[in-house]
């Protein structure tokens, strides 16, 4: 197995900018300066949650932007605080940590309205120490007396300060200015095109999917806690495995509607939700010592109401012997009955064991929810569908079907013209999918079919 990252390796970065990589924006600061907002403002997209708490950003969160026409790649972080004796925010710590190490730009947030802290003198002392280019913003500058508070931070030996208002947009685009400067001479976009797989990782709280993101990844980008609820935003990791980039996306999980409170962590479901919609595979992570539940299917099943395909791991496969690994499974069958065509995998995030069967069968599933079929191969298909199986009539009417095309990808779209749609039985659009799916080899993803009239001639 061969893993590399593409876009986010530590110094290479700032050597390769030239040969056609997208260069990469750092967010760092304290807890609660607005780095968040300063985030979404710039990648120009809600994607990070934004909530006038400390410690609501914990992982690093990538994004694609745009900087005058110019592309990046931006990461926010968690909020910088070494001086705390909390685990998490230690942890929180050692990723802005790798987030700097792997930028070619770093903007350091700071709060205009209060004097300096502690964690704000040790951010600018550990960014003097890095050598990389840094921007100082004074965030929540809404008005010019705002900054004038601002000016202490002068003392801490910063050259220039830089006023933005991240929730209004004041001074952004000075900022951007400033960022391309730091750019390379010529800069290719980061390959994020269609060819790029995009993998939602998602599950119940406390699954393994950090760990899966970290397994294949090769190091601890995300946080890994026992404690349910550590991933908060959908994180996005840029990787390449087994010589092709794909994009990973950690989300946080999705427990039972009535479980879930108010306030932050709702926002996280909604960005796992979020997250499965632009994805094109969806990996999903199962405690399988835990056992298969309702939860899992509905999880599943939104992955599919969104034309997403579907991939099963039953996560710390380690932990089972030979007669509950054959319980798992029949608990999967049985859960997932309207998913059969699923594929199901037994892994260990923790251990590696069958993760490289599990990605040879997401890549099979992308490449199958991406796939076309020329309108010939699906008519000579179909003419046979209704040599051996023509459909039954319905109200004593003869339902007749003319012909088939794929109408769109991703997930497999086919349209049916017929004489009566209305009257074509479930039965027989059931067993139409199912032809489709041995014909064509649609393994992992779901396929529509739509049944439409057949166009009137206008009369002479």
């Amino acid at each position: 197995m061969s893993r590399r990252r593409t876009a986010h390796s530590p110094g290479s970065q700032r050597a390769s900018g030239s040969a056609g990589q997208a260069p990469i924006v750092a967010i760092v600061g304290r807890p609660n300066v607005g780095k968040s907002a300063l985030f979404n403002r710039l990648a120009d997209a809600p994607i990070a949650i934004v909530e006038d708490m400390a410690g609501v950003t914990r992982d690093r969160l990538y994004a694609e932007a745009l900087a005058l026409g110019r592309p990046y790649v931006l990461i926010d972080t968690g909020g910088f605080d070494p001086g705390s004796e909390d685990p998490l925010t230690k942890s929180i710590a050692s990723q802005v940590r790798l987030a700097i190490d792997e930028a070619d730009v770093v903007i350091c947030v700071l709060d205009a309205t209060q004097e300096a802290l502690p964690a704000d003198r040790e951010a600018i002392t550990l960014l003097r120490q890095s050598g990389v280019p840094v921007l100082y913003v004074a965030n929540k500058v809404d008005n010019p007396s705002v900054m004038h508070g601002a000016m202490p931070f002068y003392e801490l030996g910063i050259d220039e300060l830089r006023p933005v208002s991240a929730t209004h947009g004041h001074g952004i685009g000075d900022l951007e200015e400033a960022l391309i400067a730091h750019f390379p001479a010529e800069v290719a976009a980061e390959t994020t095109n269609d060819e790029v797989d995009r993998i939602a990782i998602v599950g119940r709280p406390n699954a393994g999917k950090s760990s899966l993101v970290n397994r294949l990844a090769g190091e601890a980008r995300q946080i890994v806690d026992d404690r349910p609820g550590t991933t908060v935003d959908s994180v996005d990791t840029l990787l390449e495995y087994e010589g092709q980039p794909l994009v990973l996306i950690d989300t946080a999980g999705i427990r039972r509607k009535r479980a879930v409170e108010e306030g932050l962590e709702a926002m996280a479901v909604m960005q796992a939700v979020r997250a499965i919609e632009r994805s094109d595979v969806v990996v999903l992570m199962i405690d399988a010592h835990e056992g298969v539940s309702e939860q899992d299917a509905k999880i599943g099943g939104l992955a599919i109401e969104r034309g997403r395909a579907l991939v099963i791991a039953l996560n710390k496969g380690d932990l089972l012997d030979a007669e509950a690994r054959k319980k798992a499974f029949a608990d999967v069958q049985d859960v997932f009955s309207f998913a059969t065509w699923a594929p199901v995998h037994l892994v260990s995030a923790r251990s590696g064991r069958g993760i490289n069967t599990l990605m040879q069968a997401v890549r099979t599933c992308a490449k199958a929810h991406k796939s076309r079929v020329t309108t010939g191969e699906v008519n000579r298909f179909f003419e046979e569908v209704l040599e051996h199986h023509p459909p039954p009539s319905m109200d004593s009417r003869s339902v007749r079907l003319y012909y088939a095309t794929q109408v769109q990808a991703a997930p497999p779209t086919f349209v049916i013209t017929s004489n009566y749609p209305e009257r074509v039985h479930f039965s027989y659009r059931r067993y139409v999918v199912n032809q489709l799916r041995e014909r064509f080899g649609f393994t992992g993803t779901p396929i529509r079919v739509f049944y439409r009239g057949k166009p009137k001639r206008d009369k002479p």
